[in-house]
This record gives structure tokens, C-alpha cells and sequence, in this order.
């Protein structure tokens, strides 16, 4: 695996061009072209606060901000997750024609979805100070967040995009799944509206502690909005257990596609 990394370290030209071909093509023919990834967050938080403060209240203050802090990393893990399942398959005419390492499909992927993020947050951190929520010394964990999401978001990739080139079905099937996990994920009503004492076949389920123990998406969500919302970072315990969750998924991803990258030119 480190002489793996090495020979990603000197195929990093490569890695840069298809990450700026994908934001190219991504974009392609539009005439906003890069402001998309400026404007596609607000018209959503837009949709949602009047769903959720107006239809559906939520009682939450400053509801543009909770939701925009949870809904970009959610953003950035569906488009990079649905792109990168896919990129084997969708790339096989270069895996057939020339050799290089196989992992940079998937990576040059999510990177590319990480440069829209970071672009969209942006967007995030004005909206912060136009409404008067306190930027406080909090933010400074904010890399860190995006580091462990990085590492989860690139090792769910790395497997299903392994699994895309045997079974194609995993694209079709991940699509539902992305939409149930976001309602599973705490980005328009708080983690604390969870319930501790949970009844279920007699047994006494704490809902919110085994969402943030089943879901490591929610506990990120949480962060975020810890970081940016109510500008405080209380929860540094349970942040470093998913940070090394988020961890052994990516080193888990990264076997899982070794082990089968010599037959993906055959496969696809």
C-alpha cells in the first residue's frame, strides 16, 4: 500500500488534469459556468427555510445557516459518492488503452467535488456574518472536519466503485440509498430531537446516541454545525472516534480496491 501511495505521489499531473477536465465538462456549455456551485446552495437553502420555517416549522434560529452547514458536506459526499461509484465503469476506455494507478478515478472524482465544496462555503461564510452569527475561535477545527470527511467520502468510493465494475446494479441502488441516508441525516432538524429512550420490541434505544454511532455522516453534520452555527466544539471525544472511523473506512476502501484493480481492463 505505501509503494501504492509513492506511485500516486508521481502520477499527481495526471491526478490535477482529470480533476480540471471533470470541473470543465462539469460545466460545459453553461453560461454561469463555476457560479453554479455558488448559486445551487442558496436556492436550495432557500427551498428548504421556507419548508421548514414556514410549512413544517423547526423552532430553529437562524435556520439558513443550520441548514446550509449541514447541506454542503452532504452535497459533497452524494456528488462525489455517485460520481465515484461510476468512474471505473465510465473511464474504462482509458483503463483498456493505457496504464496508471486505478485509484486515481476515483480520487480525482471526490477531489474535484471537494473544490466545489470548499468554493460553496464560500457562500456559507457570508451567509454566517450576514446573519450575525459569531465567528468564534471553533472554526479552527473546520480543516480537521473536512480531513475526516475527505478520508470517509474517498474509502465509500473506493468500494462501491470496486463493486460497480461486477455489478452494475451498485450505481441504481446507491441512488436510493443516498436518498434515504440524507432523511437519516441530521442537516434539517437538529440530532438533539432524536430520542434517547426510544421503545422498541421492549427494548430501550437511544436513537441519537446510535445515530451518530451507526451513521458517521451524522456526526460530521454535527460538527460542522457545531463549528459554524453554534460556534462552540464540546464534542472533541467523539470527534476523534469518528475521525478514526472515517480513517479505517478509507484504508478499508483502499484494500478492497487493490485487491481487485488488476482485473478492472477485463471486467469493464
Amino acid at each position: 500500500m505505501i509503494a501504492r501511495v509513492r506511485e500516486l505521489v508521481c502520477y499527481r499531473e495526471l491526478i490535477r488534469n482529470l480533476v480540471i477536465r471533470d470541473l470543465k465538462v462539469r460545466y460545459k456549455g453553461s453560461a454561469l459556468g463555476f457560479l453554479w456551485s455558488l448559486l445551487n446552495p442558496l436556492l436550495m437553502t432557500a427551498v428548504f427555510t421556507v419548508v421548514f420555517t414556514v410549512m413544517l416549522p423547526q423552532n430553529i434560529a437562524n435556520f439558513p445557516v443550520f441548514f446550509m452547514a449541514g447541506f454542503l458536506p452532504w452535497t459533497f459526499l452524494s456528488s462525489s459518492v455517485l460520481g465515484g461509484t461510476s468512474s471505473i465503469v465510465r473511464n474504462s476506455h482509458l483503463i483498456k488503452k493505457v496504464y496508471f494507478p486505478r485509484e486515481i478515478l476515483p480520487l480525482a472524482e471526490v477531489l474535484s467535488n471537494l473544490v466545489n465544496f470548499l468554493l460553496a462555503m464560500i457562500v456559507l461564510f457570508g451567509l454566517v456574518i450576514a446573519s450575525g452569527v459569531p465567528i468564534t475561535p471553533a472554526v479552527l477545527m473546520l480543516p480537521l472536519i473536512v480531513l475526516a470527511q475527505l478520508a470517509f467520502t474517498l474509502g465509500i468510493a473506493m468500494i462501491l466503485s470496486t463493486a460497480n465494475v461486477f455489478y452494475r446494479d451498485t450505481q441504481h441502488i446507491m441512488e436510493v440509498v443516498m436518498q434515504a441516508w440524507f432523511f437519516l441525516t441530521p442537516i434539517f432538524y437538529s440530532i438533539d430531537r432524536l430520542p434517547s429512550d426510544a421503545h422498541l420490541l421492549g427494548i430501550v434505544i437511544d436513537v441519537r446516541l446510535w445515530a451518530r454511532r451507526l451513521n458517521p455522516m451524522a456526526s460530521l453534520v454535527a460538527s460542522y454545525q457545531d463549528v459554524l452555527y453554534w460556534g462552540e466544539f464540546s464534542g472533541l471525544d467523539f470527534f476523534l472516534r469518528t475521525f478514526v472511523t472515517c480513517v479505517l473506512v478509507l484504508l478499508i476502501g483502499y484494500v478492497v480496491f487493490c485487491r481487485f484493480s488488476s482485473v478492472f481492463g477485463e471486467e469493464t
